[in-house]
């Protein structure tokens, strides 16, 4: 990691933090909102060593791997320990690692608090000099705030707390212009200059397609990506094209169907459900288009997986719910595509923010059908911008049309052969009884 300049976000908020000042820092997606909280509580530890010293929570579990890769890397120097404690991984694996003291914990808040509720006293928060919320927006919505106020009993009064986040909410500017604790002192707030919520490098997009059609647009999309961003097409790594040799005589003739499509440029697209990622990546594997799928369905070793693909240019399209649109920093994605509009304008903002980091350029493209007028302008008032209309060719498009059926009825068999349908009623089953637990202890 070389950082020669910082950015606005870690120009203004290292020095209050060093200070001991409580801090809320808002910035652009990619803007390195992470390394403006590292540094200061590496800083602070090297003076006095020892865990558990700050706690790091965020609201999904792919961000608190990142978050932990980059203390590992910034604090590598002095050996520094961390721990990611997140819902899907062995509760026993981490609750020993949290028997070891690590200087870091970065967890989501609903597998800290198990964790804290079974620990038996055996280790506990009681010294945790720094707590930090990323992504806070997301954190001080209702659906945290039973872990938050639970966390919060159990944490100690003197410590420094920090809020980043990329998108301001209600809730976010109610606790900065909130009145300070006696003998304490107001939290330093950096508000971003700009009001136009995503950076002027990313070219932001929309395309007009009708509902019932949108699969066919999207695979003419993915072969004739914006000509800005073929430039970022890659090639798989060599013992990817080296397995081909050794596959059966079916699979190499898929192979060779692949290399007869022009693989796109690294693309993630977002969709709302879980079922459509999963009916998504069945499809464009049909149309060898080489994906793979991020949602809450998957195991969590699957889902990190799904993620070592995609950065390392196996598959260079990666289908996901909003479960990939927090703070995921993955190397030259090209184009975002939202194949749903999201149901709240401000995780726009996220998903978008998965390109054009940095300082690059990005392409986000978003599909608009007949009933998503209301969306997008109020994406567009939320993000300070208005996206641009794109057109595509109708006559080339719809040349695909019976091709893409198919593949439409092959992906949808896939599905039902997989059960997907059981899985989603025993996950909302499991979440149920969750809600039920938490109102218990509550």
């Amino acid at each position: 990691m070389s950082i020669h300049t910082p950015t606005e976000i870690q120009a203004a908020c290292i020095p209050p933090l060093l200070s001991g000042r409580d801090c809320i820092g808002h910035a652009k997606t990619g803007s390195g909102k992470t390394i403006a909280f590292a540094v200061p509580i590496i800083q602070r530890l090297v003076a006095d060593p020892y865990g558990i010293f700050a706690l790091v929570l965020t609201p999904t579990r792919e961000l608190a791997f990142q978050i932990s890769e980059q203390f590992a890397v910034l604090g590598a120097a002095i050996g520094i320990r961390t721990s990611v404690i997140v819902g899907g991984m062995d509760m026993i694996t981490q609750a020993l690692e949290l028997d070891t003291r690590p200087h870091v914990v970065v967890a989501t808040p609903g597998r800290i608090v198990d964790h804290l509720k079974s620990s038996g006293g055996g280790w506990d928060l009681s010294r945790i000099k720094y707590l930090v919320l990323d992504e806070a927006d997301r954190l001080l919505a209702p659906t945290f705030a039973p872990e938050l106020a639970y966390l919060f009993q159990h944490l100690p009064t003197e410590r420094q707390t920090c809020l980043f986040t990329a998108t301001l909410t209600p809730a976010v500017e109610v606790l900065a212009e909130t009145r300070p604790k006696p003998g304490k002192m107001k939290p330093f707030f950096h508000r971003a200059e700009s009001p136009v919520e995503t950076v002027a490098n990313l070219k932001q997009h929309y395309l007009l397609v009708p509902y019932h059609v949108r699969e066919v647009y999207l695979f003419h999309l993915l072969c004739n990506p914006p000509e800005s961003t073929i430039r970022l097409r890659r090639v798989p790594p060599e013992p990817f094209g080296m397995k081909v040799a050794k596959k059966t005589k079916r699979s190499r003739k898929h192979h060779q169907e692949e290399e007869k499509i022009l693989q796109p440029p690294p693309t993630i697209i977002f969709c709302t459900k879980p079922r459509t990622v999963a009916y998504l990546v069945n499809m464009l594997k049909t149309l060898s288009i080489r994906s793979t799928g991020l949602h809450s369905r998957l195991t969590q070793r699957e889902r990190l997986a799904s993620l070592s693909l995609f950065k390392s240019a196996i598959v260079p399209v990666l289908v996901s719910t909003d479960v990939g649109a927090r703070g995921l920093d993955i190397e030259d994605v090209a184009m975002i595509i939202n194949w749903d509009l999201p149901r709240e304008p401000e995780e726009y903002t996220h998903r978008v923010g998965r390109t054009a980091r940095a300082g690059k350029g990005g392409v986000a493209i978003s599909f608009v059908t007949e009933m998503d007028e209301g969306r997008l302008l109020r994406i567009e008032d939320r993000i300070g911008t208005k996206l641009t209309s794109i057109a595509a060719p109708e006559d080339k498009v719809l040349e695909k049309l019976n091709t893409i059926s198919t593949a439409k009825r092959l992906a949808n068999m896939e599905l039902h052969d997989s059960n997907f349908g059981k899985r989603e009623e025993i996950h909302k089953a499991k979440s149920q009884k969750k809600q039920m637990d938490v109102g218990v202890d509550m």
